[in-house]
């Protein structure tokens, strides 16, 4: 279960903690790759991004089952993220994490922290995006041991953001089905300039409501950060809003298909 647990997180962090992650210094990276769009990246336009005091809740649907609850809470320069998970995930192999991102600009990651606990095991994973040195420096921590079990570093450039705030950054672009960006991401290990390819529009039926939506795939789980073989997808609500309102990463046995679905959206 404990692949199910880092499928979830991933959706959002692009699974900081599922097994089988270098933990080896990155070799030195390159400034991020020009975005490639067509037409030329100038012409993507940018749209007003999210209010500032956002809460969406998504459901968590495995193998045609509720298996949690994804709540994002999106404020002035921080990003909350917590997932819980629910039946039978619970009974076999329960998850209560929550993730703290902070930044200093609109997309420029400058901290974050992951409280995941998760079975019996609890930790704490801190990444610190350091602008001043273009470096991002990760530190993850057993509570129960107070041990540090994992550690490393990888040059950034300045500007570069977590999949939260990639996420955030994709809300604000206006990209038609044919266009493609390239998006500066780091998990603190690593790090790579991600194409996020805008596919087609349709119409995403959730409990709550039906949107016309535009389907983007992330080429997150490619082997340049993530080692884990899959798909990213993410459908964004074709409207002012910009609301990632399907979620959903397909991967190979045991995880399969996981979904999020946007249940509720609410404004303080």
């Amino acid at each position: 279960m404990r692949f199910l647990a880092g499928a979830f997180i991933f959706l959002f962090t692009a699974c900081w903690f599922l097994p089988g992650q270098s933990s080896k210094k990155s070799a030195p990276a390159q400034p991020p790759a020009r975005s490639v769009v067509a037409p030329e990246a100038s012409a993507v336009p940018v749209i007003e991004a999210a209010p500032p005091s956002e809460k969406l809740t998504y459901a968590v649907e495995w193998h045609l089952s509720h298996a949690g609850t994804v709540t994002v809470n999106n404020r002035e320069k921080q990003i909350e993220l917590r997932i819980e998970s629910a039946g039978i995930v619970s009974m076999l192999y329960k998850v209560d994490d929550l993730l703290t991102v902070n930044y200093d600009e609109p997309d420029c990651a400058t901290s974050s922290l992951l409280e995941s606990m998760e079975s019996k095991r609890h930790h704490e994973t801190r990444v610190t995006y350091d602008r001043s040195q273009n470096f991002a420096f990760f530190v993850e921590r057993d509570l129960l041991s107070d041990m540090v079990i994992r550690e490393a570093k990888t040059q950034i450039p300045n500007c570069v953001s977590d999949a939260l705030g990639a996420l955030a950054k994709l809300r604000s672009l206006k990209l038609d089905p044919g266009q493609s960006v390239q998006l500066p991401v780091s998990d603190g290990r690593k790090f790579a300039s991600v194409k996020v390819d805008a596919l087609e529009r349709g119409d995403v039926k959730t409990a709550g409501a039906t949107y016309h939506a535009v389907r983007y795939q992330a080429a997150l789980l490619n082997g340049v950060i993530y080692s884990r073989k899959g798909r990213l997808f993410v459908w964004v609500s074709d409207d002012a809003r910009r609301l990632p309102v399907q979620i959903q990463v397909q991967m190979s046995f045991p995880i399969g298909t996981v979904t999020l679905q946007l249940e509720k959206e609410e404004h303080t």
